[in-house]
């Protein structure tokens, strides 16, 4: 049994397929998803699919990279989401300095104020981080997010910051580039990660693993995932896909409301 704890199936890519998307992953023993909806669009999508299967949940919150856009009036709405049933987590939200399209005192602020929206709520965040580790750690410090916690999404950086994470009281998400052949930070990662902190996901359509590499990613590969994380700590793909399955639903608070 699987969880795939961050997936985009509210993507375009997903339009002409979505249900045997999602009937594929649970023939592969994936049982339970988030979907992430991060702006206008995907938000409302995210929710409408999580409503129509029981083992699918969903996250709101508001990407960096589209930081400028967001107003008031979508905090507010990202607010009043929270209390839905079936939304676990406030995100994704974080910095990303890959793009420049949102100037970065905008981006923290942006991702500043979902925090204290989430700390309201008291539900946990997703992090989104692209070339931006260092920031994003001390602005988690800064407004004390250790007090809900949260999930470094598809982490991808130096396994030297995971001990700063797991005192910060966030667990680290592995998606696809754990498999690629010349990525090495994941593969540290992986077997750095104290195994009651680790989490596994696609972040589908994006990140496809080895062998899919280049093509749409869904949810089912979640399983190449978890494998090759198993391969890398030298235990069973069954042992590490069950102490991740528990991980993520202890975080999501899943059977637990």
């Amino acid at each position: 049994m699987l969880f795939d704890t961050h997936v985009h199936l509210n993507a375009d890519q997903f339009l002409e397929d979505r249900e045997e998307t999602i009937q594929r992953a649970f023939d592969t023993g994936v049982k339970y998803m988030v979907v992430v909806g991060f702006d206008r669009k995907t938000i409302p999508l995210a929710i409408e699919i999580a409503e129509q299967y029981d083992t699918i949940y969903a996250a709101v919150g508001w990407h960096p990279v589209d930081a400028v856009d967001m107003t008031e009036d979508d905090l507010t709405w990202i607010e009043e989401l929270a209390s839905h049933p079936k939304v676990v987590a406030i995100g994704e939200m974080g910095l990303d300095y890959h793009w420049d399209k949102s100037p970065k005192d905008s981006q923290k602020d942006v991702f500043r104020k979902q925090i204290a929206l989430a700390k309201k709520v008291n539900m946990p965040i997703i992090i989104h981080n692209r070339e931006a580790t260092e920031d994003i750690l001390q602005l988690l410090q800064e407004e004390n997010a250790k007090e809900i916690g949260g999930i470094m999404h598809c982490y991808n950086d130096s396994a030297e910051y995971v001990q700063t994470i797991l005192d910060m009281n966030f667990y680290v998400s592995l998606g696809g580039p754990v498999t690629f052949k010349n990525a090495t930070l994941p593969k540290d990662t992986a077997v750095e990660v104290p195994l009651d902190r680790l989490l596994v996901e696609t972040d589908a359509p994006f990140l496809a693993p080895h062998p899919n590499r280049g093509k749409r990613n869904e949810p089912s590969y979640v399983k190449l995932v978890a494998e090759k994380i198993a391969e890398l700590r030298g235990m069973s793909f069954e042992e590490l896909s069950r102490i991740t399955t528990e991980n993520a639903l202890t975080f999501f608070n899943i059977g637990k409301k």
